[in-house]
């Protein structure tokens, strides 16, 4: 069936892992008009043609968008295959599933965010053949990975068929960036994953006018949408620039001063836990615990103060979970996340140290060896330092930990000590060997 159609290079390269014996996940896209929708629609229906009885989902964030924007690509590829789409398909809009002529079923799956559904439980029963993510970009990942797994339990032994997952999507900070682009670009993309990077200019069929409107865009929307760049964001809402955030790892016009310490600890101890050490804006050592205790912590901590000869009231550690008992011990600073800023303009203390961030970002220099790993996440982490819900009462707040944490799929532990290093910049001195807090 797909022979039938008119593809471009950069999709045949797609149709090639969809059908090989090792590819089960694949990511195509990274750019507006590189034929995403056409080359999924042409997967899946196409699939669902050729072996009778099997199932398929499409997905996508808003179950409307699927209707509006996915529809017509979906008749447009039965055109292109000189097929009569009501010759061969019928849609029910209430169930939002298309049936076709011998027995397969593709169905629309809205992956919104439900209160009575936060884990996404709703997907547990659900069994198909193979699946398509829409736009997966605007997805929960915990969306994704509890859909995922009902692809290849309909029929694939049957026909022969392994589980496959396509996904489409433009550049963005999340689960693509997470699990195909930056393993790509390190060289640890496991086998069973493909991405493919397509551009504007791997489709022929689009018109110079479209190219021309893709140069106009502002300059992050252009990075993103026409040159396919992953590490530009379009939201608006983003506190700290793409090229400020590169520029970290060279300022070294940045001077030196008073040494600090800055820990986040884990919170129940089970997760990973950093220590850093900064001279003014420089970070200039520090520690990763992937799984530590509070000894450990104390340790590794007093061991920073007494080789960088750093004052007790100059040590700061997340007070939330174990980190209380870590400040208690050491008699350091505690840092509250919800505790009171200095500003009343400010939801609380983080809010007011992440703008602080946003402010003095441009003055940070990243001093200290770090592993492109680590680069990597502290350059994501402080992209997602955004504002949030600025209207709900006019106070100032960031975008909270637990959101940050459905977009990329774990704990931002770097922006936490980005952000907690500047309680220096805002705190009220008071001297006093009790905890400082705000």
């Amino acid at each position: 069936m797909i022979a039938k159609l008119k593809l471009q290079p950069k999709q045949v390269q797609a149709v090639g892992y969809w059908t090989d014996d090792i590819s089960e996940e694949i990511l195509y896209g990274g750019s507006k008009g590189c034929g995403k929708s056409f080359l999924g629609c042409a997967l899946i229906f196409s699939d669902a043609l050729m072996y009778p009885g099997t199932s398929y989902f499409i997905a996508r964030h808003n179950l409307n968008d699927l209707k509006k924007y996915t529809t017509p690509s979906v008749i447009e590829m039965f055109s292109n295959m000189d097929l009569a789409f009501t010759d061969y398909v019928t849609y029910n809009g209430q169930d939002s599933v298309f049936t076709l002529h011998n027995g397969s079923k593709v169905f629309y799956i809205d992956c919104a965010f439900r209160p009575s559904d936060p884990v996404y439980h709703r997907f547990g029963s659900l069994q198909f053949t193979r699946g398509w993510f829409e736009e997966t970009g605007q997805i929960d990942s915990l969306a994704i990975d509890n859909l995922s797994v009902a692809a290849g339990r309909w029929k694939n032994s049957e026909y022969g068929l392994k589980r496959k997952i396509l996904h489409t999507c433009n550049p963005n900070k999340g689960y693509a960036y997470n699990n195909f682009y930056l393993p790509d670009k390190n060289g640890t993309l496991p086998v069973h994953r493909k991405f493919i990077q397509a551009l504007p200019i791997d489709n022929k069929y689009l018109t110079s006018d479209y190219l021309d409107s893709l140069g106009r865009l502002p300059e992050n929307e252009r990075e993103r949408l026409k040159f396919g760049n992953w590490e530009y964001d379009s939201d608006p809402n983003t506190l700290i620039g793409y090229d400020t955030i590169n520029d970290l790892f060279t300022n070294d016009f940045v001077k030196g001063g008073k040494k600090r310490i800055v820990a986040d600890i884990a919170r129940y101890g089970s997760d990973r836990a950093l220590i850093t050490v900064w001279d003014e804006f420089i970070l200039i050592d520090y520690l990763a615990f992937n799984i530590s205790s509070m000894v450990e912590i104390q340790n590794a901590i007093s061991a920073f103060k007494i080789k960088y000869a750093v004052q007790t009231s100059d040590i700061i550690v997340d007070e939330d979970g174990i980190g209380g008992g870590v400040v208690d011990h050491l008699r350091c600073k505690g840092f509250l996340n919800n505790g009171k800023p200095t500003k009343a303009t400010y939801q609380n203390q983080k809010s007011e140290c992440g703008y602080k961030l946003a402010e003095k970002a441009g003055l940070i220099w990243v001093k200290c060896e770090l592993p492109d790993r680590e680069k990597e996440m502290i350059r994501q982490e402080l992209g997602m330092l955004k504002t949030y819900e600025s209207d709900k009462d006019g106070k100032l707040r960031i975008l909270p930990k637990e959101k940050i944490k459905e977009h990329i799929g774990r704990s931002p532990d770097w922006l936490d000590v980005f952000i907690m290093r500047m309680f220096f910049e805002t705190a009220i001195r008071i001297e006093s060997h009790q905890k400082w807090h705000l």
